[in-house]
This record gives C-alpha cells, sequence and structure tokens, in this order.
C-alpha cells in the first residue's frame, strides 16, 4: 500500500513537472516575442520623435520625455511582473497537499497498529 502511494507520489510530481515545464516554455516564448517587437517599436519611434524634433529647440526635451517615459514602462513592468509572481502557483503544490493529507491518514493507521 505505501509502495503504491509513493508511486501516486512519482506520477503526480511527473504531472506537475509537465505542467511547470510547459507554462515556462509558453512564458518564455511569449516574453521573447513581445520584447523583441516592443524593442523594434520604441526605436522606431524614438527615431521619429528624434527626426522630427531635431531642427527645433525641443529636441533635447523630446529625448528627456522618452528616457522618462521608459523608465515609468520599467518601473510598471517591475510592478507587474511582481503581482504575476505572487500569483503564481507553488512548485509542487499538488503533491504538497496529498502529502500532508496522507500523512495525516498515516499516522492515525500507525498509531492505531501501536494499541
Amino acid at each position: 500500500m505505501l509502495l503504491r502511494h509513493l508511486v501516486a507520489y512519482a506520477e503526480l510530481a511527473g504531472l506537475d513537472l509537465a505542467k511547470t515545464q510547459r507554462d515556462i516554455a509558453a512564458q518564455v516564448i511569449a516574453a521573447v516575442m513581445v520584447i523583441i517587437g516592443v524593442f523594434f517599436a520604441l526605436l522606431m519611434g524614438c527615431l521619429l520623435v528624434v527626426a522630427y524634433t531635431w531642427d527645433t529647440h525641443y529636441r533635447v526635451a523630446a529625448i528627456a520625455w522618452m528616457g522618462g517615459g521608459f523608465v515609468l514602462v520599467a518601473v510598471l513592468a517591475a510592478l507587474y511582473r511582481s503581482n504575476v509572481n505572487r500569483a503564481q502557483t507553488p512548485f509542487l503544490a499538488s503533491v504538497r497537499r496529498e502529502w500532508q493529507e496522507d500523512r495525516v491518514i498515516l499516522e492515525r493507521i500507525l498509531a492505531s497498529d501501536e494499541d
């Protein structure tokens, strides 16, 4: 019976690991695609602003405002990332939950054997 539980835990851990692997792969692919797209869009936008304001007295202000905007976006992205990390389920959560439930049952079984 104990061996059967251990095999079940191994299967549960395997399922959790597979799910985590799929989640991480999907997040990495999506993040890389977003980063590349945003990078080139921002690069072209900044180039457009600099080109438009180059012969005016607003060119330094335009560059400073773009830099400030990038800092603001970076701070917002860091806050969003921290919220996402807090909402993420812990690694091997289902295995831990099942182990807590089974541990109580095993303690009862072992305690009744001692009586």
